[in-house]
């Protein structure tokens, strides 16, 4: 195997991603699945999933945003869940984790696109006390310039 394939699937393993190989190319996707998007006022987690329930899947989802949340001192971080359906109850405690991680770094985080079935989660455990959540994409980087 050519060594730059090598070395970009050791790339994929020690970042969690699943390697997929397609001739001399490699492709990586990121379980569970998340795109992240580096805009002017925030960075965007967009979940993909529409199920996050598997352990597995959470331990690797907190790698993945705890390497966002490192990548800048002060993070300015949306999660959008638009597409998630279902969630854990460990999803929450991550949040939780993930939302310490950024105030610690005096950055700020907004949730939004949240079901109505899963705010009534939120709501039941009173974490809409502790988090902001905000309608969608463009009212959370909007609250980001409101804050300052």
């Amino acid at each position: 195997m050519h060594p730059k394939i090598c070395y970009f699937a050791h790339l994929a393993y020690v970042f969690g991603w699943e390697p997929l190989f397609y001739g001399d190319f490699i492709m990586a996707s990121l379980k569970p699945r998340v795109n992240v998007e580096y805009g002017e006022k925030a960075t965007i987690v967009t979940f993909t999933d529409e199920k996050i329930l598997e352990e597995r899947d959470i331990v690797e989802l907190q790698q993945s945003l705890m390497g966002v949340i490192e990548q800048s001192e002060k993070t300015h971080l949306i999660l959008d869940f638009a597409n998630v359906k279902f969630l854990s109850s460990a999803v929450l405690g991550l949040l939780i984790r993930v939302s310490k991680k950024i105030y610690e770094q005096d950055g700020q985080l907004r949730l939004c696109n949240i079901s109505p079935r899963i705010y009534e989660i939120f709501k039941i455990t009173r974490l809409t006390k502790i988090f902001d959540i905000l309608p969608d994409r463009a009212a959370a980087a909007e609250s980001f310039m409101k804050k300052q």
